[in-house]
């Protein structure tokens, strides 16, 4: 049931008025100044608000906007004896509904009403939707309780509240696009799009159209303009994942917007303004790129004002559990079953294994998990072969300073920087295709 407030003096107008919206249905509140009117905004959850513009202790039309500041979700319809096209105009710029005379459109009353309560449960539903977003995007909802994913969620709390460029750093699957996503929702931009582009997705001339636009007949197929994600993010952030994948053009022409804020639609001769906040990821070295001329250097230092960068789920094992529990939690709730015990020795066996695919790994092995089983309990059948027998022994006994170690994690970031490419890992390793296998299986690195 919706709650109508009523607000006017005259309290026989006022009584029939609340008559006839109670045989509609409403809750109906009344008050006969602004002074008790408000005090029932305050008390009450009310929905829509019926008030008269010449009251005792004030005007309506300046009590709207005070309504509208406090109570941003309550529509406010304004009741007048006499007709005023400068109190309606302002009744409209202070944000109200409708703006109606007393006596000649009494029949527009509930209609109105009905149109002014849809508005009203729309603008809730956004809210909601709004707050859905940003407690799911929370840095709260991060799971982890190591010293190793504190000690990054602290940084990215501290670096959140500013509107410092972002760099963000680590290994494929280590949840980087999570962590973008926490500093928009924490930060001033919060209320603006968050804008996300991954740049190794696209080749030069697509990645260059998507991310700075195009003018209608720029090139075959550009039908009509098209706004691009640097003008998209305006006001909010722009999230640039793999950016050491970036052509180095495109490169050059992105550090002139972060410099100017200026940018050049494809096909198109004039500049446009863009003021948003750039968070980049990659899993790559951009140093050590930028060294060996892979990367500009003048952009990595534009970039690496604030890096942060997120271990790999190895080095934060104390983690793997909590995530274990709520991706089961999740993918048992999806489709439909009651959630699922764990075997005792379930868990050990996926705190002893190295996850070259870090957290984006861990989710899908669960949620396979989950799919499998026709018991009540996840036990290890259910798990990647590579997991169910891999040898614990051998991982537990290379500790991080043997030869082994340092050999196993140097294949690995050569291997995560080709993507995997086995040949030229080899190459880049300058050994043989065939001693890479042997290592591969030795490591039992994926």
């Amino acid at each position: 049931m919706k709650n109508i407030l009523i607000i006017d003096d005259e309290e026989k107008l006022r009584g029939l008025l609340a008559r006839i919206l109670k045989s509609e249905g409403f809750d109906v509140f009344e008050a006969c100044d602004l002074k008790s009117g408000y005090k029932k905004l305050e008390l009450n959850e009310i929905d829509v608000v019926l008030c008269d513009v010449k009251l005792p202790d004030g005007n309506g039309v300046d009590f709207l906007e005070k309504i509208k500041a406090n109570f941003p979700m309550v529509e406010v319809i304004l009741l007048t004896a006499y007709g005023n096209i400068l109190d309606c105009v302002q009744a409209m710029k202070n944000g109200a509904f409708d703006y109606i005379v007393k006596g000649d459109d009494n029949d527009k009353i509930i209609p109105l009403l009905y149109k002014a309560l849809e508005k009203s449960e729309l603008q809730k539903k956004v809210k909601n939707l709004e707050k859905r977003i940003s407690d799911k995007y929370s840095f709260e909802t991060i799971i982890g309780k190591s010293k190793a994913i504190e000690q990054v969620i602290d940084l990215a709390k501290k670096v959140a509240k500013t509107n410092s460029t972002v760099l963000l750093t680590g290994e494929t699957g280590t949840g980087k696009e999570v962590f973008a996503q926490a500093i928009h929702e924490n930060s001033s931009h919060a209320s603006k799009s968050f804008v996300a582009l991954n740049c190794s997705t696209f080749s030069k001339e697509i990645l260059e159209s998507e991310l700075f636009g195009h003018k209608q007949g720029a090139f075959t197929g550009a039908i009509k303009d098209k706004k691009g994600f640097i003008e998209e993010a305006n006001g909010g952030t722009l999230f640039l994942d793999e950016i050491g994948e970036m052509p180095s053009e495109l490169q050059a022409k992105l550090l002139r917007v972060l410099e100017t804020n200026e940018f050049i639609p494809v096909g198109d001769t004039t500049p446009k303004k863009s003021n948003f906040r750039l968070i980049a990821a990659t899993n790559r070295d951009l140093k050590t790129e930028s060294e060996e001329h892979r990367f500009r250097s003048d952009l990595y230092f534009r970039l690496n004002i604030f890096e942060i960068n997120i271990p790999p789920l190895r080095e934060r094992v104390k983690d793997i559990a909590p995530l274990v529990h709520f991706f089961v939690e999740q993918f048992s709730n999806s489709i439909n079953k009651k959630t699922l015990k764990i075997e005792e020795d379930f868990l050990p066996k996926l705190e002893a294994y190295h996850w070259p695919g870090n957290v984006r790994e861990l989710r899908n092995v669960i949620e396979r998990a989950v799919i499998l089983t026709s018991e009540d309990v996840l036990t290890l059948d259910v798990l990647p072969y590579e997991i169910q027998h891999q040898n614990s022994n051998q991982n537990k006994s290379m500790s991080a300073f043997s030869m082994n170690s340092v050999e196993k994690m140097h294949i690995q970031k050569v291997l995560n920087y080709t993507k995997g490419n086995k040949a030229e890992t080899a190459r880049l390793l300058e050994i043989g295709i065939a001693t890479l296998y042997r290592k591969l299986e030795e490591y039992n690195i994926q």
